[in-house]
């Protein structure tokens, strides 16, 4: 592999505020729609009423251990972390006029720690979170005053950090609002169709605006979107697989497309026309919508099939969807499907229809790791993982590919979204909870981490091409 990362190559990690920080009341910050999901994405959603508690409320304790965590991550040589703010950190209830001084302060402390090692912040603005005063009062991002809450807080952060943030990111994983509405853009569940595009419509719009307010305010920076990266195969080469395969893989590259691009393409005017989804854009919107992200980031975890005949065939439940699993594919524990290959073939994908440059910003494996008698944690399955695809990073680098960085999803055990379990670990650094919110908190280094810290300092010249 030796040459073919270029030399300013971004090697790190991602975490999100709600499944790392805790502190989930400290220094006044308001309740989010994550505080109300306690046990996860598909969890039920559950106001909160005094003495209740939940292990995101502490989660790893971030908020307060950070120095400790930065230092490990700086051991191993990370140029980049990736992390979120939380939004209910500087507008408690998200429509307050005043930001709240003790969020802005936390975030400086974080940042300016992070500068002592070196490792460039990479922010993402909101991540599978929101204020649940705009839920409660506004309906979420079905209203579109929730645009212009969501700006003046882009531009409150911006001006703060414009000194210390130069990589930006808006939605985490926006695409997902089609599978988990209330997580992504504040609705039900059952939400109509109509409902649901309209209030990705007012985040697209809101995403835009951001875009040309980092443009101004941070003018060195740049800015881009993040994607579930749900790469789709055709089951069989029948047309009708392939068609079907086409149309699955443009609900979530609809997103890229207009962040990218600067407008709806026609495939989904049809799409809307045909399924009578009514969505109000108004010729202001489309001249927002003009201001475009300058790189596509996105997460990947696996690949999946589509058969224009569903019900002949069970799906497997993976990252937010469900898809048909793939018969030439292993899967790890939580039955999500393991393929390498897949990265460098999405890669290519989203280079060949954007150009502009990637960042892939999580890629890991959750996994229940064991704790030896002498303390050693042996995850060579996470080490196979992460190297296979590092290898295909490689390849789709050779291939030409512009690809600004990499950071591994959960470099330190955190809470996972999905089910909020701590025992779904992805770390290369373990935390010493469970389930059930009991442990030390110590953190422990995993023989992945020396793994990691060695494809760092060689530039990925230590991977392994197992094939």
């Amino acid at each position: 592999m030796n040459g073919k990362f270029p030399q300013h190559f971004l090697w790190g990690g991602a975490v999100a505020a709600n499944q790392v920080e805790g502190a989930y009341q400290a220094d006044g910050k308001g309740l989010s729609t994550s505080d109300l999901q306690p046990q996860g994405i598909f969890g039920a959603i559950t106001p909160r009423m005094a003495g209740d508690s939940g292990i995101k409320d502490v989660a790893i304790d971030f908020y307060h251990r950070y120095p400790e965590d930065i230092a490990l991550f700086a051991e191993m040589g990370f140029k980049c972390l990736r992390t979120s703010i939380a939004w209910t950190r500087i507008f408690p209830q998200g429509d307050e006029e005043t930001p709240n001084e003790a969020g802005l302060a936390f975030y400086d402390r974080l940042f300016d720690e992070m500068a002592k090692y070196g490792i460039q912040p990479l922010i993402t603005l909101s991540h599978y979170e929101m204020p649940y005063g705009l839920v409660k009062h506004y309906g979420g991002w079905g209203d579109r005053r929730t645009i212009d809450f969501f700006e003046r807080y882009a531009r409150t952060v911006f001006e703060r950090y414009k000194h210390k943030v130069k990589h930006w990111l808006t939605f985490n994983e926006i695409n997902m609002s089609l599978h988990a509405p209330f997580t992504g853009v504040g609705l039900p569940q059952e939400s109509d169709k109509s409902a649901v595009y309209q209030a990705i419509h007012h985040q697209l719009v809101a995403s835009a605006r951001a875009v040309k307010a980092c443009h101004e305010i941070v003018p060195e920076g740049k800015i881009g979107n993040m994607l579930l990266g749900g790469i789709l195969y055709p089951l069989s080469c029948k047309p009708e697989d392939l068609l079907e395969t086409q149309r699955q893989n443009r609900d979530w590259l609809f997103f890229g497309d207009v962040q990218a691009r600067g407008y709806y393409p026609a495939y989904m005017q049809r799409f809307f026309r045909e399924n009578g989804i009514q969505v109000a854009i108004t010729e202001e919107d489309r001249q927002t919508l003009r201001e475009t992200i300058d790189f596509i980031s996105f997460s990947y975890y696996m690949s999946g099939c589509v058969t224009a005949d569903p019900e002949q065939f069970e799906t497997a439940r993976g990252n937010i969807l469900d898809m048909v699993p793939n018969p030439h594919l292993a899967s790890s524990e939580w039955g999500w499907q393991i393929d390498p290959i897949g990265l460098r073939y999405l890669l290519n994908v989203l280079y060949d229809r954007y150009q502009k440059p990637l960042f892939i910003v999580e890629n890991g494996l959750g996994a229940k790791d064991r704790v030896e008698a002498d303390g050693s944690i042996n995850d060579d399955y996470r080490i196979n993982y992460l190297n296979d695809h590092l290898v295909q990073v490689a390849e789709a680098i050779d291939d030409g590919v512009e690809v600004m960085g990499y950071t591994s999803w959960g470099p330190i055990d955190l809470v996972s979204a999905s089910k909020a379990e701590m025992s779904k670990r992805y770390g290369f650094i373990h935390v010493d909870r469970d389930d059930a919110g009991n442990g030390s908190l110590e953190r422990r280094r995993k023989k992945s981490f020396y793994w990691y810290r060695d494809v760092i300092h060689s530039n990925g010249a230590s991977l392994k091409d197992r094939r």
